[in-house]
């Protein structure tokens, strides 16, 4: 019986190292069928890793560069390389550095200028800072028709302000009833229709 078993283990031993002979073959056959493949999947993985990474290491820098360049701008406003460097480095950034300026030096000219920027925020801001420092009540009520204004119920509330010095006391009630119940201006149109606008 001994012998028996021992020719069994004998046999069960070759079975599963002639399996596993034949499953090396098939990996071999399947590498070199997809050899260049793999090849090619580890290249371009490694490269897209490596440009992403190279591509966050050269926005942090421009943005560290930016911000340098704007704490210098802020020490001293008349110097051009660094305000022609700024604007190339980040033309949004550049924008808000004007418009602070237009606003401190209370400068319409710049603020008009600035009613043209590509960043959305900065040119309504400038739209409205413009309007309001010429007391332009044709343009304060354009802007309060823009669909996205940021102060557009300022700027009713400034245009029915306007209306009442002039004495179309009519005109500033419907500017002040334009006003939403939301608005956090709602009060004061409000207490302007009940008191100022008689």
């Amino acid at each position: 019986m001994s012998l028996k078993n021992d020719i069994d283990m004998v046999k069960e031993e070759l079975s599963s190292e002639e399996k596993f002979f034949e499953k090396a073959v098939m990996t071999e056959k399947f590498v070199k069928k997809y050899k260049n493949v793999m090849i090619a999947s580890v290249a371009a993985l490694v490269l897209f890793v490596a440009g992403s990474i190279t591509y966050t290491s050269m926005q942090e820098s421009r943005i560290a560069e930016a911000n340098e360049i704007l704490l210098e701008l802020q020490k001293d406003s008349n110097n051009s390389i660094a305000s022609a460097r700024l604007e190339s480095l980040s033309p949004a950034l550049y924008d808000l550095w004007r418009y602070s300026s237009a606003v401190t030096q209370n400068s319409t000219e710049i603020l008009a200028t600035l009613e043209d920027s590509k960043s959305m925020l900065i040119a309504d801001l400038a739209s409205y800072e413009s309007a309001q420092r010429s007391n332009d009540l044709q343009a304060l009520e354009q802007y309060s028709q823009e669909q996205n204004a940021i102060y557009k119920d300022l700027a009713l509330l400034q245009s029915a302000v306007l209306l009442i010095e002039k004495g179309e006391t009519q005109k500033a009630h419907l500017k002040l009833g334009s006003i939403s119940q939301e608005s956090p201006l709602f009060k004061i149109a409000s207490a302007f229709m009940h008191y100022g606008a008689e």
